[in-house]
């Protein structure tokens, strides 16, 4: 019975995701989570093991996962912890597509399938945490037991504590992230701290209105004062300095960028706010290569996000809760004019833009900052070592979009949870522990992925800078009914980004999503109703 109430369970909250867009991509299962053809039910399955535990035992545990790029990490502790303790530990990477359905199957009807193949459930799995919600409600994720009690806020950023919570309790254990922050050319940036050490008077003053004549609602490159972005113009070399800025190595000096006194001067030049990037593309006489000063991909919200996830709450902090549930504001309407305005400075077609071909140009040294996730980290490495990155980078938090208005970028989670279903919990639990604890400092160097423990010491100092962007990071709501939240304020985005009226944009989007949250809310109560009659 408790195996098909987890049918019952997750048919309820994969129906609730079809209200919101979520494409369920095996149409043959109906609203009872049965196969239409019987199979579902366990009538098409021949030579069904009676009792699943049969295919378990006390020294093999099944870990489940989706992401190819962990198959060297995961070998790799499956054969240290084999040899440490005597535990098989067997990684099986599946398709990503319907991941926790798949999960749900092979928990629900281990066994004997039609055609003689083994049906066997994972002990653990890896996922991302906005999975955990849904996966906790199903039955496929337990409440982690903690051996060696290291997960709390000592070990690990309140953002990763926060994630893997669900309905007051801690569901995975944090292993890697995902987030965005300030991706810099640190070559290009302490070249011109070196020249403003021998010539304090490289940069110049701000410019100020006065100087440019801006005034409010023109559109000669210049942004209106009450737009909360410094009045400042494009970027424009011409006359001497032009030829200066083409004669100049864009390189430098090799040892520019480990000269402590430029790397002091450099700390103090990093934007602080989108202001101070504008204001840096007006005085930077750039080499000629350089074709932007500021580009990133502006049609992902996870790059986007960052203009407003200080002012915006879908979940609470562990991101469960409907009961908050606040994006129309004040700040948040400023903070999109904000990045309505700046599409005049940054010439960004959003018909041909894309993150990977951002990176590329990052690498080319056609762009000086740009807005990265982590994976850029790795891809850079690899470059470097290839001889196609001729540059050193640099890490930063994101700007603030303005003095008054801050910035906060969104991050993702990837956790390692404990089946509901698992016949050696215990035992998941202590490999779970030992993958993400003892074990996390190897997660980057065998894929490139970055640890959620605090304190890892790493070889390029500039991934630990990272962390500090984590740590203000507003994890990925994890409630069910915010399943379509992020495609929605995505084209919030893009509306805004193309001419349409922020204020409106965003009153639109809360009404529609507040809508969504009140149907899917009455339609799990719903499903909770019909369960309740089952039992």
């Amino acid at each position: 019975m408790k195996r098909l109430f987890s049918v019952i369970i997750v048919a309820a909250l994969t129906a609730a995701m079809i209200l919101t867009a979520i494409k369920v991509s095996d149409p043959m299962y109906s609203a009872s989570g049965i196969r239409e053809d019987g199979s579902g039910s366990g009538e098409g399955l021949s030579e069904q093991i009676a009792d699943p535990k049969e295919l378990h035992d006390d020294k093999t545990l099944i870990m489940w996962y989706a992401d190819d790029s962990l198959t060297e990490y995961l070998s790799a502790q499956a054969a240290s912890y084999l040899s440490e303790t005597g535990i098989h530990v067997k990684p099986v990477l599946v398709s990503g597509v319907e991941y926790l359905e798949q999960i749900n199957h092979a928990s629900v009807y281990e066994g004997t399938g039609e055609n003689g193949d083994i049906i066997t459930a994972p002990d653990m799995y890896i996922t991302t945490h906005d999975n955990l919600m849904k996966a906790y409600y199903a039955g496929l994720a337990s409440e982690i037991t903690d051996p060696q009690k290291v997960v709390n806020a000592m070990n690990y950023p309140q953002t990763a504590l926060h994630a893997v919570t669900c309905a007051g309790k801690r569901v995975g254990y944090p292993l890697y992230y995902e987030t965005n922050f300030l991706l810099y050319n640190k070559t290009y940036m302490a070249n011109i701290a070196k020249q403003n050490i021998e010539e304090p008077e490289f940069t110049g003053e701000e410019t100020t209105e006065e100087e440019t004549g801006a005034n409010d609602g023109n559109t000669d490159g210049t942004v209106s004062s009450n737009s909360g972005i410094t009045v400042v113009n494009e970027l424009s070399v011409s006359g001497n300095e032009a030829e200066e800025a083409e004669d100049a190595d864009p390189m430098g000096d090799e040892d520019v960028v480990t000269d402590p006194q430029v790397l002091e001067k450099l700390a103090n030049m990093i934007p602080a706010t989108i202001d101070d990037i504008l204001t840096f593309a007006n005085n930077y006489d750039a080499p000629e290569q350089v074709e932007s000063i500021f580009k990133w991909d502006v049609t992902d919200i996870f790059y986007n996000y960052f203009f407003v996830g200080n002012y915006i709450n879908v979940g609470g902090e562990d991101g469960d809760d409907n009961s908050y549930f606040n994006v129309y504001n004040q700040q948040a309407v400023d903070c999109l004019k904000a990045y309505q305005n700046i599409n005049q400075f940054f010439a960004i077609d959003t018909k041909s833009v894309t993150y990977d071909s951002i990176l590329k140009e990052f690498i080319e040294g056609r762009t000086v900052f740009t807005v990265a996730t982590t994976d850029a980290l790795a891809k850079l490495r690899e470059a470097k070592e290839n001889g196609e990155f001729e540059y050193d980078y640099g890490v930063a938090i994101l700007p603030d979009i303005s003095q008054t208005l801050k910035a906060r970028g969104m991050s993702e989670t990837s956790t390692v949870v404990v089946n509901g279903y698992s016949y050696n919990k215990d035992m998941a639990n202590e490999f779970a522990e030992y993958l993400s604890y003892e074990k996390a400092a190897d997660i980057y160097k065998k894929a490139g992925r970055i640890s959620c423990l605090k304190n890892v010491t790493y070889e390029d100092e500039e991934i630990s800078h990272v962390m500090q962007e984590y740590e203000k990071s507003v994890p990925m709501p994890k409630m069910i009914e915010a399943g379509n939240y992020w495609v929605q304020l995505e084209i919030a985005f893009t509306k805004v980004w193309n001419g349409a009226d922020p204020d409106e944009t965003l009153k639109e989007l809360d009404e529609t999503l507040g809508s969504q949250i009140d149907e899917l809310e009455q339609h799990i109560l719903t499903q909770e109703s019909i369960k309740i009659g089952i039992d």
